[in-house]
């Protein structure tokens, strides 16, 4: 761990190195604040599940790219991420994904499910919306599960926008997924 001159604590990812251990913790870093959290909920997991499971069939019927679950995505060393559901063109899978299988750059889209509480709450709206707008992700889907909505973000003028907010009844679209279509209460089955 580093401070700066304010005594502020600053993570890195070799502090997430040393605190690694295999009870189901994650450890995630943005601009050098360390988040943790436990394994989620059993619907926060099938909600990934399912969300995963319609991109990567449009993937591979489409052959554009590829969909994964809980990617390592590591920015810089104060900015690293586990989104619960990543999707990248196999162009840019080439480019970001690292030796040891971890993405070192911003895919296409992003996708975090809520979990219960405000401070992730907290995380997933502001502080990971924030930092995927920076780092230049097209799209952000922030789910959740107890509600059964999507909130759809895209890049505008070199910022994520809110753009739609989808409940289970409606069809989801979107121009980076051509001809992608999934009704949102799939997602919530």
């Amino acid at each position: 761990m580093s401070q700066t001159t304010t005594d502020r604590v600053r993570w890195t990812t070799a502090d997430i190195d040393l605190l690694a251990n295999n009870d189901g913790t994650r450890y995630e870093i943005v601009d050098g604040e360390l988040f943790v959290t436990k394994s989620p909920h059993w619907m926060h997991q099938e909600t990934c599940g399912n969300i995963y499971t319609e991109l990567q069939n449009w993937s591979r019927a489409k052959g554009l790219g590829r969909a994964t679950i809980n990617p390592g995505i590591i920015f810089t060393d104060a900015d690293n991420v586990i989104p619960d559901v990543a999707w990248a063109s196999k162009e840019r899978l080439e480019v970001l994904l690292d030796e040891v299988g971890h993405l070192t750059g911003a895919p296409e889209l992003v996708v975090e499910v809520l979990s219960p509480g405000a401070e992730q709450e907290r995380r997933d709206r502001e502080i990971k919306l924030k930092l995927y707008s920076l780092r230049g992700v097209q799209e952000y889907w922030i789910a959740d599960w107890r509600l059964e909505t999507v909130e759809i973000y895209r890049r505008e003028n070199a910022a994520l926008v809110l753009v739609a907010t989808l409940t289970n009844e409606d069809e989801l679209i979107s121009p980076l997924l051509p001809d992608f279509t999934c009704s949102v209460g799939r997602f919530f089955e």
